[in-house]
This record gives C-alpha cells, sequence and structure tokens, in this order.
C-alpha cells in the first residue's frame, strides 16, 4: 500500500558520557500586549534594490509581498486584516519589508529578469504571495537567499500563518518549509517547537539528500548513523544518556515544496508511532527534504533527547 510506504520511523538509546547543560536565568520578557503597544507602524518600501541593500545593511530579514495591482481590493482586505494586524507588528518591526507588482523586474547589465521568473523564487509559482531573504548573518550558508516562500494560489496567508513564518529559526528554504508544515498543522504537533538543534538540521539535511540522490525512502545505514548521532549531539551540547529518533516521508511526485512539506507531516499523522514522535516534544529536533530526480520529495525528521 503506497500510504504505508510513504512514511518510516526508527529510534533508539544509547549512552554517551556525562554532563550537564544549565541554562542562564534571563530577565522576564515584556507581556505581548506591552510589546504591540509600544511598536509604531511598520514602513514598506517599494523598490527591490533600496530594499535588498536596506536589509543587508540592518542584517535583517527581508519580506517582499508581491501584489497583482488588478485585485485592488483583495491587496487592501490583505494589507489590512494581515498586514496591519497588530499582533504582527513586533515582529514586521524587525524586518526589512518592501511590496512589489508582480510584474516587478530587475536590470543585470542589459537584461531584465522578471522577478517571480527567476530562479529563486520558483516556488512562488509566478504569483502574488509572500517572500522571505535572509540578511541576518553572512556567515550562514542561506544568507542573501529565499529561505521562506508562501504563493497564494490557494488563497492569502493567515496573520497567524505569517507569525508562525517570522518565527521559524534561521534555516534553509526547504527547512523553513517543513518545519512550517509541522507547526501549521491542526493537531499542533510539538516537534518543530522543540529547541532547535543545527547540528539535528544538519544531520536530516544529509539524509534527505541520500535519498533523493537513490530516489528512495528509508533509514540507510541508520545503524551507524544512530550512533553518530547521539556522539555528536552529546558533543555539542554536553551529553548522558540521548535516545535518537528519526522519521522519514516521501511526497506525491510533481509537488511543490510547501504542498509537499504537507503531504509528508500528513503521511506521519496517519501512523500512531511516527505521529508520537513528530507530535512529542524533545530536547532537540532538526527537519529537512530534499527533491529526487522523480520529481519526489523526501523529508526526514531527527529527534534527541535524554
Amino acid at each position: 500500500m503506497r500510504l504505508f510506504a510513504r512514511w518510516c520511523l526508527v529510534w533508539g538509546a544509547i549512552l554517551v558520557g556525562t554532563g550537564a547543560v544549565i541554562a542562564a536565568e534571563k530577565e522576564p520578557a515584556a507581556s505581548h500586549e506591552e510589546a504591540v503597544a509600544d511598536s509604531p507602524p511598520v514602513n514598506w518600501l517599494e523598490d527591490y534594490r533600496a530594499a535588498t541593500k536596506q536589509a543587508a545593511d540592518a542584517k535583517q530579514l527581508l519580506m517582499l509581498w508581491f501584489f497583482d495591482p488588478a485585485k485592488a481590493d483583495e491587496n487592501e482586505k490583505f494589507a489590512a486584516s494581515v498586514l496591519g494586524a497588530e499582533q504582527l507588528r513586533p515582529s514586521l518591526r524587525e524586518m526589512t519589508l518592501v511590496k512589489l507588482p508582480v510584474s516587478a523586474a530587475i536590470k543585470t547589465a542589459d537584461l531584465e529578469t522578471k522577478l517571480l521568473e527567476h530562479a529563486a523564487f520558483s516556488e512562488m509559482l509566478k504569483g502574488p504571495g509572500i517572500a522571505m531573504i535572509d540578511f541576518r548573518d553572512a556567515e550562514r550558508k542561506e544568507y542573501g537567499f529565499v529561505v521562506s516562500v508562501y504563493p497564494f494560489r490557494r488563497g492569502a496567508i493567515t496573520a497567524s500563518r505569517l507569525q508562525v513564518m517570522c518565527d521559524l529559526p534561521a534555516g534553509s528554504l526547504t527547512q523553513r518549509a517543513l518545519m512550517f508544515a509541522v507547526r501549521t498543522h491542526p493537531a499542533a504537533p510539538k516537534s518543530a517547537w522543540s529547541p532547535y538543534s543545527g547540528y539535528l538540521t544538519q544531520e536530516a539535511e544529509k539524509h534527505s539528500t541520500h535519498q533523493a540522490s537513490i530516489n528512495l525512502q528509508g533509514h540507510h545505514n541508520w545503524e551507524a548513523r544512530f550512533h553518530q548521532i547521539n556522539q555528536g549531539l552529546a558533543t555539542r551540547v554536553g551529553g548522558s544518556s540521548f535516545s535518537s529518533k528519526e522519521v522519514c516521508a516521501e511526497s506525491w511526485p510533481g509537488q511543490t515544496l510547501l504542498d509537499a512539506a504537507e503531504e509528508c507531516v500528513h503521511s506521519w499523522s496517519q501512523s500512531s508511532g511516527h505521529w508520537s514522535a513528530v507530535s512529542a516534544a524533545h530536547g532537540y529536533f532538526g527537519y529537512d527534504m530534499k527533491r529526487g530526480s522523480n520529481g519526489v520529495w523526501y523529508a526526514t525528521g531527527i529527534f534527541g533527547g535524554r
């Protein structure tokens, strides 16, 4: 049965030494209401080059809103009900914001290219929507790359979903897409709200890449990877007894990135064993997905805890 073939799960435990991690005490954070009350209106730019320069200078995420000028009423409603939502204002003020018509183009030498026809924006599906480019840390490999997309093909993004997108950990487009799919699933699984691990994300990326390279889902070489992952996590966070788990899934061929991410999460939800891992809180987590030459996306989630 194909549904069963689209997900799998393994887990185990190993003793990897001793150690402890002590969290530093923090001052109580201001309440959400206080943050909103103290936050002035946001400012939207209308020039792509000026926006990218400002985001790079300020070391911020750049949020792009691509709109269809022919749908003025829809644009006005979206701007008021979503982009103007008070609860989003603190997050938006931490970003550089630019609104652009879907026909917006850039010139390089003598060549003019529509932004939405550039390969970097391929998952925007050449239509209206929200995209994000990360200019926060020049040392990270996703610097200057598109790291989130939400095409409005199925309807505009809601304020609550946009807040989730704003709050995602730093990562690649595929990593953030799968985290977004987990965090916005109706059953509210907790794994992607656990402490983020760059190391486990790297391991998820490696395994998704391997599955995609052979066009075959599975926990390939898990016995060796299991020991290595537990040891690697212990080295990075201070170790005692760790238990690592891995879930894998695949999309249907030809699905778009966000559709594929949602399909993989849905596949996990069809098995109580797999869903228990995805829905639970963990000590650390990492997610990623890669597309094979067969048009299938291969997703991996790796969780670690004591």
